[in-house]
């Protein structure tokens, strides 16, 4: 069985701390930053470039016309800057999927890996209090702001995955298990996770 999963996040769930316990259980790689790393490797671009690429879908319109309007050549043809560095992305995910094992956090993994046999998708949410909460204790985010950050980054997150993928993120369709955080632990999440992955039919 081969252990590949993809974690999507709402900002404060708790979803990356959830992908690195479950990577040590299992024994598997975790990649989160490490995709950034690789993708510079692979597109020359930046690292600030490409950590910034998601946040930059805070407005989706301006998003979306900056990617209609700013070509530039590369990846055998013209494409905006935004599709260059989702591509980047892609590259890497899809190299790591075909290649072997790990728990991938973000940047549109389950739709990337989506015809890959044997992947297991993932969303963790929770209620937008606990997750402020969340991201205060754990995250160390400044209490007088973290409330408008956690809103600006999930709405990034939705028009960054809605964008480039055609689908919508949170979609219940497309993922395998979803949690929600607010009512268990990370390592209880963890647990429900391995045991679902060790329990599931694969297709």
């Amino acid at each position: 069985m081969k252990k590949l999963i993809t974690i999507s996040r709402e900002y404060g769930s708790g979803g990356r701390i959830i992908g690195k316990l479950l990577a040590e259980k299992l024994n598997v790689p975790f990649y989160d930053r490490e995709i950034i790393d690789l993708s510079v490797e692979e597109s020359g671009f930046s690292k600030e470039v490409i950590e910034g690429a998601e946040l930059k879908a805070k407005s989706g319109f301006a998003y979306n016309l900056s990617t209609a309007l700013n070509f530039n050549e590369g990846f055998g043809g013209a494409l905006s800057v935004n599709d260059k560095l989702f591509l980047a992305q892609f590259e890497v995910i899809r190299k790591i999927g075909e290649a072997g094992e790990g728990v991938m956090v973000g940047r549109c993994a389950d739709y990337v890996l989506r015809e890959l046999p044997g992947v297991t998708n993932v969303f963790i949410h929770a209620e937008l209090e606990d997750r402020i909460k969340r991201a205060v204790e754990k995250y160390g985010e400044n209490p007088d702001k973290v409330a408008q950050k956690v809103k600006d980054y999930d709405k990034a997150r939705k028009n960054y995955y809605d964008y480039h993928t055609g689908l919508k993120w949170g979609e219940y369709s497309n993922y395998n298990l979803s949690l929600n955080t607010s009512y268990i632990t990370e390592e209880m999440a963890c647990e429900l996770i391995a045991t679902y992955i060790e329990s599931r039919t694969y297709k």
